[in-house]
């Protein structure tokens, strides 16, 4: 894993002056210490930071193909490295490395722009084709690896990280208020919009295609290289347990196999649930010895896996390394999350897998397994039940029965309710029901309570799920199961689970974290798979806990899913830091501008009255980590000044 950053003229072949990528590169130093490599010429400027995993003698970047026509920086793993050079050196390509990136060139000259279907991994990547004179910047299909650009008049500048893009002072730092809204919507950053004005994020499976015309100057298009998809309802496949759970097993087995590859040791996060255990059961049958594990303890009875971890530790004779997780460390923690997350970040948790791979770094490791992305293809989560009950009220056409069930219990709780105009064309945006608009929901709720004025109206013009740029044809015509699925993997996996719980807080130690859920054959395999083989009656991960019990105990196995996250409710606690404070006082409140400062005070105290674990006043929790996440990340990255917080690195 590194860190790539460049400016593109658009106008000519103007270049950079070296210290303004030596700044961004600099910025991004945490995702490569190892090394860096520049690149300059007509008009393109280039800049990688290098985290060594593979190749680690003649890996350096910019690499390029036998004549130096095409150049490369690249941030990422392309995991069937040995078999796709295999098949290049056939067709007559010469390699001089032993690392993975050499492949980009080699791949774009046979292949062009359909060099895309033959790549497998996770990975951002520029390619400068001198010949075409022609940029690409491209994303995974799964948004593992980050890539964020911004136009500026007749420049472009792009990089992993926003900081990189800032550091070339070429870009104002500013607020974009409807990045404020994405956030309070989906709890997460799924792109394109981010919370800086005029800086995009490239969505997963999309590439800008920038060619230079007869003029000289340079056009940008951007284009879809991959996108998910689902038989239309009615034709998934389906057979009998035995042969499917054979097929799940094989595949996930490669897909381990295959992320086990580097020329340094790799280790694993274990959290107690099947997804991660099952990914640990199999590396040690690959491996042939167990592997090294982390594991997180939330200083909380109720969240805390250590247990259940234990367990799984025994079975497989692996000795984890446990971190401890509390308030204190939550506090101590938060401004670096938010500045490595260069967004606001409302799940707390994160900050725990911060110090998880803190704590990875400090043993000396630099790349971990995760169990990340089973969850979104195996309906994991609580919400997809919930919405399998209320749609059974649904079965009469026209009454709505399911949402208006809703409506009465937020009603009842005394929750503020959207307009049910609003709700119609969320729906409408969406094809239909979706059971993650229930878990947004706890959030978006947060908007009717604590945004301004001005706020209000940027929710008003601004509708945050048109901006997916989703594939509404596909949606309609697909299981309502896996329209949520979809959903889910736009919007959750790469704003959330891939972002600030996975490559920004991993990256800031240097760690680079590997997803065998996210092997592109695995993913393809589950989503033809009927949807009775991921949520059976009420039961979750059905072909997953069937092919766990080959290889865990039992009691895990069929485990109760659990999600991992730490208290909602840290900041509000009595005597917090000063910080906290700072960030809630009326001055900054109204500095900022984002949030009414009478309804913050309000609910700051009144949530400690509800029924601790109550929806409601987890809502509200969840509300009031998001206006405290948001004003620290003004503090961070807009106006130092409106509070006084410790000092962030990176």
């Amino acid at each position: 894993m590194c860190g790539i950053a460049g400016v593109i003229d658009l106008a000519g072949n103007r270049l950079v002056a070296p210290d303004v990528l030596g700044s961004m590169a600099r910025a991004i130093l945490h995702r490569g210490p190892d090394d860096d490599g520049f690149f300059q010429a007509d008009g393109i400027n280039l800049a990688n930071r290098r985290l060594s995993i593979v190749g680690l003698a003649d890996g350096k970047q910019p690499i390029g193909n036998e004549d130096g026509s095409i150049q490369v920086v690249y941030n990422g793993e392309l995991f069937d490295y040995p078999e796709v050079r295999a098949k290049l050196e056939a067709k007559g390509h010469r390699f001089r490395t032993h690392c993975d990136t050499e492949l980009f060139p080699h791949l774009w000259e046979e292949y062009g722009e359909r060099m895309f279907d033959h790549l497998r991994g996770q990975y951002a990547v520029a390619l400068w084709d001198s010949r075409q004179r022609r940029l690409i910047l491209a994303r995974d299909r799964f948004g593992i690896c980050p890539l964020h650009w911004s136009r500026q008049g007749d420049w472009l500048v792009f990089g992993s990280e926003i900081k990189a893009i800032l550091a070339s002072g070429m870009v104002q730092t500013k607020a974009d208020w409807r990045g404020i809204n994405h956030l309070f919507t989906f709890m997460s950053m799924p792109g394109p919009v981010t919370c800086f004005d005029g800086v995009s994020a490239l969505t997963p499976g999309r590439y800008l295609d920038i060619t230079q015309g007869n003029g000289g100057r340079r056009d940008v298009a951007e284009r879809i290289h991959w996108q998910m998809d689902f038989p239309d309802q009615g034709h998934e496949e389906d057979g009998d347990a035995k042969t499917l759970v054979d097929r799940f097993e094989s595949l996930m087995l490669k897909a381990v196999e295959k992320r086990l590859r580097a020329d340094v040791p790799v280790v694993s996060y274990l959290s107690g649930g099947v997804d991660s255990s099952l990914v640990v059961a199999l590396a040690c049958k690959v491996r042939g010895e167990p592997i090294p594990t982390f594991t997180i303890q939330v200083v909380d009875p109720k969240l805390d896996e250590t247990n259940q971890a234990g367990i799984v530790a025994r079975h497989l004779g692996a000795k984890p390394t446990i971190v401890r997780f509390g308030a204190e460390e939550t506090f101590a923690t938060y401004p670096r999350l938010v500045r490595a997350a260069e967004s606001p970040v409302i799940d707390t948790s994160c900050a725990a897998i911060l110090l998880l791979a803190q704590e990875v770094h400090r043993q000396n490791y630099k790349v971990a397994l995760t169990g990340e992305g089973s969850d979104e293809w195996l309906a994991g989560y609580s919400w997809f039940k919930i919405n399998k009950a209320l749609s059974w009220l649904d079965v009469v056409p026209g009454l709505n029965l399911g949402q208006n069930v809703r409506r009465l219990f937020l009603k009842l709780s005394g929750a503020p309710l959207f307009p049910k105009e609003s709700v119609r064309k969320t729906l409408a945006s969406l094809g239909g029901s979706n059971a993650w608009l229930d878990f947004f929901g706890l959030i978006s709720i947060s908007k009717l309570r604590f945004f301004s004025p001005a706020m209000r109206d940027v929710m008003t013009s601004n509708h945050p799920y048109e901006d997916l740029g989703l594939n509404l044809d596909g949606m309609k015509r697909w299981h309502p199961l896996h329209r949520a699925i979809y959903l889910g993997g736009r919007v959750h996996l790469p704003g959330h689970l891939m972002n600030a719980k996975g490559d920004r807080v991993a990256m800031l130690n240097s760690v680079e974290t590997r997803y065998p859920f996210l092997d592109e054959d695995v993913v393809d395999f589950l989503n033809r798979l009927h949807p009775r083989w991921k949520l059976k009656g009420f039961g979750d991960k059905h072909i997953l806990r069937l092919l766990s019990e080959r290889w865990l105990p039992k009691q895990i196995a069929w485990r109760r899913k659990a999600m991992f996250r730490a208290p909602f409710d840290s900041f509000h606690i009595d005597n917090p830091p000063a910080f906290v404070d700072h960030l809630f006082s009326p001055e900054s409140l109204r500095k900022t501008g984002y949030f009414d400062v009478e309804a913050v005070q309000h609910w700051r105290q009144a949530f400690k009255t509800m029924r601790a674990g109550s929806a409601v006043r987890t809502s509200v929790e969840m509300g009031l980590a998001g206006v405290l996440s948001t004003q620290l990340w003004h503090q961070q990255f807009i106006d130092p000044s409106i509070a006084d917080v410790p000092q962030a690195p990176g």
